[in-house]
């Protein structure tokens, strides 16, 4: 253990945004993150910069909507990676049950691996947990699945481990390097994964899968609708409460099938008619 380790805090203005933050941020660094109200905090032996930056460019890709502060600060080291990684449970959702390596698989369940640093992609996140359970019930062996804004790729391996022929994409290259590694350690094998988004997918797909924010699903929306094929399934998640609206008049040329709420999160599941 190195005497000295970095110290990321974001203190994001608008406390709704934390959680999509949070979820990015644990996508792109293999850390632990402490999360209030209104901060983030990232801890890490190596030079946390990196982080700071990703995080700047999500925020101008989306017009600068969310206003953060940054403080970075070299301090005195401790075991605080063990002290984290021992507060990260298993989660069962749905059909799944997402668990650390340290954990054993649970019979009965299909199981995902997850790195406990991976946090908010590994099921305990409303959004993701929406997902999986979607996943569960409406995707199925041989389809075409693409995840759009894959992160640590937990939901294309869900569908995969279903028996699903699953293509991913990412904006970030680091959430694509993730992805790559947690198929690895699931001993699971995609069709395609590629740094990008919809706009780059070649043909149709049984079911796309968006577990981004309102405002980028509101952006795509030509894109994931010309990806799934007719009568094919789009599940929308990422989605605050106050927003759906927003999201339904933009999709709303689609039959809505599903809504998931939890807590202030919603998850919306589409058939495409034509």
């Amino acid at each position: 253990m190195q005497s000295k380790y970095y110290e990321l805090t974001m203190h994001i203005k608008e406390a709704d945004f934390v959680e999509f933050i949070a979820d990015f941020v644990a996508n792109i660094s293999g850390d632990g993150l402490e999360i209030g109200r209104n901060n983030i905090i990232v801890r890490s032996e190596s030079d946390l910069s990196p982080i700071e930056e990703a995080v700047r460019t999500l925020i101008s890709t989306l017009g600068g909507a969310i206003a953060i502060e940054y403080k970075m600060e070299e301090k005195e080291n401790k075991d605080w990676i063990a002290s984290y990684q021992n507060s990260i449970e298993p989660i069962e959702a749905g059909k799944f049950y997402i668990y650390p390596s340290w954990y054993e698989a649970k019979e009965g369940k299909i199981n995902i691996k997850i790195d406990p640093a991976l946090a908010f992609g590994s099921g305990h996140h409303a959004t993701t947990f929406s997902c999986l359970d979607v996943i569960g019930t409406r995707v199925h062996k041989g389809q075409r699945v693409l995840d759009v804004g894959c992160g640590s790729g937990i939901l294309g391996l869900a569908a995969r481990k279903l028996g699903a022929k699953v293509e991913l994409c990412d904006t970030d290259p680091i959430s694509v390097d993730s992805c790559d590694k947690n198929f690895e350690l699931n001993s699971a094998e995609y069709e395609e994964l590629w740094e990008g988004s919809a706009n780059q997918a070649q043909g149709e797909y049984d079911v796309v899968i968006a577990n981004i924010i309102a405002d980028v699903l509101k952006f795509i929306v030509h894109d994931l609708t010309r990806a799934t094929r007719k009568d094919g399934i789009l599940i929308l998640s990422g989605i605050l409460d106050k927003k759906e609206a927003q999201v339904s008049e933009v999709y709303a040329g689609l039959e809505l099938l599903e809504r998931k709420q939890k807590d202030e999160w919603v998850t919306l599941v589409y058939k495409k008619l034509d």
